[in-house]
């Protein structure tokens, strides 16, 4: 099925004339993706991508949680086990399954991205189905081996200016620093993400502070660790980084004497309570935020997500695998402390996001819009669509405005959906704002300069890039 021109536009004629005149004008804009989780190895390395299933399926996990909700087993779409266990391994047979279940995409933005890739990428305008899977795969697969499909060629060809990684704090940037030591043009930079060493209620948390001081040379107190963030955070800013991310399960924050979180710290690396751990992350976002006024690095925190809730899938597959879950998440309360330290102060950027619409008229833009310190990120993952964005202006912009917000991010791990994502966030962006000029609340040239700040100038700035 052939994109239609109109998509996402709203369907009286005279308020799509205006959408599609602010769309025009913004269209072809470079893309700016300051938040992402595309490999960095693929911009180094720059080889083919194997095969249409690993291109499209695999890495995916809106696509194969759909799959496993109506009973596909994770094995028999080549998702890897912990174990070691037999999984498919098959491209095609892993694609067949995948067009034998496209029906379960109907309405998605699952749908509308990978049939933008289809069309724009591959030049392939048909619906996938089970009756045409092994043609179109012959026709992905073939393609794919045309260096015009390597990662860099793909870069200028979707229009990329800059592209963010997220990166743990103990990684050693190897393909960044590859990147950079290449005489290719593109930009890629590492974002810092110390959740590893800040969850004091992983298992492994003891043993990835061991490694975190030990790789910057500090002791194993709570001043060495500390200063290993510092150093670490400057490793990843020589390498082109301009923001840190936070994943963390709620919002809180805390702002503890040096005493009393160095006594914490001790607590936590030998074990220590739930609350414990849950009052250290806490400690730790209010440290970061000062650790950011001090270098400059804009700081992101993604809460509100139950990460893992099926403990079946946790425990063969591991992590990341489709089992994240949206819970409600508090701001008010919660982020105060952090912000009766640091929410008046400009040096800091800090950008919330949220799993948690219910609060982003009752708590996140009347944050937003008031502490100058405060910016909030675009709809977020489950929000991450057509309805998602429109709800978002909807319910943020008569409080924190468009200014208080930071333009669009991508946040993906597939590569292709890339250009999809930017396209839907520009026209969801277009028809809200032509709803204003038609409404007369705005003029048509200030949309425009609306359009053109969504769309690219908010995120250059909000991300220092």
């Amino acid at each position: 099925m052939a994109l239609h021109p109109d998509r996402l536009f709203p369907i009286e004629p005279d308020v799509r004339a205006i959408a599609r005149r602010l769309f025009d004008s913004v269209e072809r804009l470079p893309i700016v993706s300051p938040h992402g989780h595309t490999d960095p190895r693929w911009y180094a390395d720059d080889e083919a991508f194997p095969d249409p299933a690993s291109l499209f399926v695999k890495p995916d996990h809106y696509i194969f949680r759909m799959l496993y909700s109506q009973g596909v087993p994770l094995e028999t779409l080549g998702v890897p086990r912990r174990d070691g266990g037999v999984v498919e391994t098959d491209g095609r047979t892993i694609w067949r399954i995948f067009a034998r279940h496209f029906h379960l995409f109907r309405g998605t933005p699952s749908r509308l991205w990978f049939e933008h890739a289809l069309e724009t990428v591959f030049g392939i305008d048909e619906r996938l189905s089970e009756k045409n899977a092994d043609v179109l795969y012959d026709r992905i697969a073939e393609r794919l081996t045309d260096p015009s499909m390597r990662p860099r060629a793909l870069f200028k060809q979707f229009g990329i200016e800059v592209i963010s990684t997220t990166d743990a704090a103990t990684d050693d940037l190897a393909a960044h620093d590859a990147i950079l030591r290449s005489e290719w043009e593109g930009r890629v930079v590492p974002a810092y993400r110390p959740d590893a060493v800040v969850d004091a209620s992983q298992a492994t948390f003891r043993s990835n502070v061991g490694k975190f001081v030990a790789l910057a040379g500090t002791n194993l107190d709570y001043p060495g660790y500390l200063e290993a963030h510092r150093i670490r955070r400057d490793y990843f800013k020589a390498r082109g980084a301009t923001s840190t991310d936070h994943g963390q399960p709620t919002a809180r924050t805390a702002n503890l004497s040096a005493a009393e979180a160095a006594r914490l710290f001790e607590r936590v690396l030998k074990g220590g309570s739930a609350e414990d751990a849950e009052l250290f992350r806490a400690q730790m976002l209010t440290e970061m935020a000062g650790m950011s006024v001090e270098d400059g690095l804009v700081m992101q925190i993604h809460p509100g997500s139950f990460r893992n809730h099926n403990p079946a899938i946790f425990d063969r597959f591991g992590p990341d695998k489709g089992a994240d879950i949206p819970r409600a998440t508090g701001y008010v309360e919660e982020l105060k402390p952090l912000l009766d330290a640091f929410g008046n102060d400009s040096r800091l950027t800090l950008i919330l996001f949220t799993l948690d619409e219910t609060s982003y008229s009752r708590e996140l833009a009347p944050l937003a819009g008031h502490y100058p310190a405060l910016r909030l990120g675009p709809a977020w993952w489950f929000h991450d669509s057509p309805e998602g964005m429109r709800r978002f202006r909807e319910l943020t912009t008569e409080t924190a405005g468009f200014y208080n917000t930071v333009g669009f991010n991508d946040d993906t791990r597939a590569y292709l959906s890339i250009p999809a994502r930017h396209d839907m966030a520009r026209r969801v962006d277009c028809a809200f704002l032509a709803r204003l000029v038609a409404d007369h609340r705005l003029d048509e040239d200030e949309a425009q300069e609306v359009a053109y700040d969504l769309t690219y100038r908010l995120a250059k700035q909000a991300y220092k890039l």
